[in-house]
């Protein structure tokens, strides 16, 4: 294939380019994001997105886009694309786009009669700071560039509307100007490498319309305030370079800036060459923290999610300093031995029953990079009290039952990774023993002593008698010999055998409480079942609540979350049992499910892997663009096919 390489026929078609979009985030937390011709289609879209600690925490649209226009002979070809009611486009910019590439930056060719431009667009690594190249490759007459920014200084969770309480005034800086448009912003400085003449030409560009917001039934109308433009004379093969940042620049600079950023960047030239730039993304530095972002654009770093990604994002890539920075960081935020899964305006919310199993699953995959490491001697203390908090029950919700199983249970609360709810109802409980959690627990205890034997003998002797009471349980609650898989949870007297993929964790893990022959029969029935070219579907096609298409409102989107929808994290468990199961037979299926992502590259997510598909055939990619454990899973496979080798 071409990589991440657009045509004009496929650019001028609508309905094909603006379901493909691009996204680019630093270490810094701030992203920049759009469709591969430059519309908005979310609220979620913009040129400079930044973390604003100093507000909510939330990220903020500043700079949502901007519109370039080729002025010639007193003729003004306008480059830009809004969106307004009755799919209405104005300007069309789109009908000049002749191609588009993102090898290593956003990268768009207009042709306007004979006048060639460029635009390229860098998020530069660490700085809440966007540069916008713009080159002219080919006129034949005086040629002016005007460059029309559109604000927006809104979470972006939010829409902006017009009022009278922005602040219109701006200031003049080294070549350019500075707008600040509300109180408790940063102030958004935009310069450009060369002089030009700013025009003050304040107003409202209103109801300009996000078509993926309306298709998930939320608002999706905003007003977007320009305080003028930027103009400029540009000759043929010279480019000028458009800073936004949330501080003053060197112009001078501007242009080697834009080249070294350029120079850093990983070249998206194959699978593996996406993969690994995608994952670089998910890796976000504050000042006291290293944390995974869950997933792009709306997601924060979740702890769950961090640690089932942790490992390919930063072990198969080598990067383990970051690996032990993001595992620090989040042993900083313990709780009475559980980490906070989410943070909703700077409050952890403990309610994951799996998370601290995913993190002593986290050290024991570093152990196997850095075997010279002493895990027990760093983070003993931390694994004793997330065993303690589970088998003492001092969480009030987590506890461990007399046979050796963790029960856990909170009324109205989804203590699992299906945690979806609709109309204030949730969608999977799944209260009482569940099979992934018990599952990682046989893992963590059966590890720990590992860990444990020869440091820490007063631990290994108390915990010893457990991991046979625990196989043993397991086995006994879980499996059932006739239908040849387990429970997915139980609670009572009552067994859910719904058929699901949460069971592969019980064959992944280094220390299972199955049998070969448990695995294999487990992985017959998933791949009878479950699996499809995009991964593992939440819910077998066979059970009545299962949900194929994953679209319409939230609720009904939330409904359908875990009752069929395809989730690509859960192949990574699933290659580890093939190859477990059948050894080198399996390689073949292994290598067809990796190489099936190659197209998914220059579909929804440019060069990422989407949150979710649909159950259903085609498998259309739903959700989040771009999330970090599908990337991980993708670059975890990869690593096991090198082993092939």
């Amino acid at each position: 294939m071409s990589y991440l390489t657009f045509d004009k026929k496929e650019l001028i078609n609508l309905e094909y380019s603006l379901s493909r979009e691009v996204i680019r985030s630093n270490r810094a937390g701030s992203y920049a994001s759009s469709t591969i011709i430059g519309c908005n289609t979310r609220k979620y879209h913009g040129l400079l997105v930044c973390p604003l600690e100093e507000m909510d925490g939330e990220h903020h649209v500043l700079l949502s886009t901007l519109d370039p226009t080729v002025i010639q002979h007193d003729k003004e070809f306008n480059l830009g694309i809004h969106k307004y009611e009755g799919d209405h486009y104005v300007p069309k910019g789109h009908k000049y786009v002749r191609e588009y590439s993102n090898i290593k930056a956003s990268y768009l060719v207009y042709r306007v009669g004979g006048v060639i431009l460029s635009r390229e667009i860098i998020l530069i690594s660490k700085a809440e700071q966007v540069l916008l190249r713009y080159t002219l490759i080919d006129a034949h007459s005086d040629t002016l560039l005007r460059l029309q920014p559109f604000l927006a200084f809104r979470n972006y969770h939010a829409l902006s509307k017009s009022n009278l309480y922005i602040n219109t005034r701006y200031e003049e800086v080294k070549n350019g100007i500075m707008s600040r448009l509300y109180d408790g912003y940063p102030g958004l400085y935009m310069q450009s490498s060369k002089a030009g003449e700013f025009v003050p030409v304040p107003d409202w560009y209103y109801n300009v319309e996000y078509l993926e917001e309306q298709k998930r039934g939320y608002d999706y109308k905003e007003d977007l305030y320009v305080p003028g433009y930027f103009e400029f004379s540009i000759k043929k093969g010279e480019s000028i370079v458009f800073s936004a940042s949330t501080s003053e620049e060197a112009p001078a600079g501007l242009k080697r800036k834009f080249t070294s950023e350029l120079r850093q960047r990983t070249s998206k030239d194959s699978i593996k060459g996406c993969l690994l730039n995608a994952a670089q993304q998910f890796i976000v530095r504050k000042q006291d923290s290293t944390e995974i972002k869950a997933g792009f654009p709306w997601f924060g770093a979740w702890g769950r999610d961090t640690f089932m990604a942790l490992p390919g994002l930063t072990l198969t890539t080598g990067d383990l300093p970051t690996a032990l920075e993001v595992i620090d960081s989040m042993v900083a935020r313990m709780k009475q031995g559980l980490f906070p899964n989410t943070a909703i305006k700077g409050t952890p919310a403990f309610n994951s029953s799996d998370a601290p199993l995913w993190f002593i699953r986290a050290l024991q995959q570093y152990e196997k990079y850095d075997p010279d490491f002493d895990i027990w001697k760093k983070y003993g203390k931390v694994i004793k009290s997330v065993l303690e908090t589970y088998r003492d029950g001092s969480s009030g919700v987590i506890r461990m039952l007399e046979n050796g199983l963790i029960h856990a249970e909170d009324e109205g609360k989804a203590l699992t990774w299906m945690d979806a709810e609709a109309d204030g109802q949730l969608v999977t409980p799944r209260p009482g023993q569940v099979v992934e959690v018990n599952a990682l627990w046989y893992n963590s205890v059966c590890q720990a002593l590992l860990w444990a034997e020869k440091r820490d003998k007063t631990f290994f002797k108390s915990w010893s008698p457990l991991p046979e009471q625990i196989r043993e349980s397991f086995v006994k609650v879980f499996w059932d010999p006739e239908r040849g898989y387990l429970a997915d949870y139980v609670h009572g007297s009552f067994k859910d055998f719904a058929v699901r993929p949460s069971q592969l964790i019980a064959v992944s893990v280094d220390h299972s409480p199955l049998t070969s022959e448990m695995k294999k029969s487990v992985l017959d029935v998933v791949e009878g079942e479950l699996l499809t070219p995009r991964g593992l579907r939440s819910l077998s096609p066979k059970n009545e609540a299962y949900k194929g298409i994953y679209e319409g409102s939230q609720a009904k989107r939330d409904r359908a979350y875990h009752q069929g929808t395809v989730w690509p994290w859960l192949l990574e468990h699933y290659v580890i049992g093939v190859l477990d199961v059948h050894k080198k037979t399996g390689q073949g299926q292994v290598k067809k499910i990796y190489d099936g992502f190659e197209e998914v590259m220059s579909l929804r997510g440019i060069g990422s892997i989407s949150e979710i598909y649909d159950g259903n055939p085609p498998h259309y990619a739903r959700g989040a663009i771009s999330q970090a454990t599908g990337v991980a899973a993708l670059l975890r496979i990869d690593e096991m096919i090198e082993g092939f080798k």
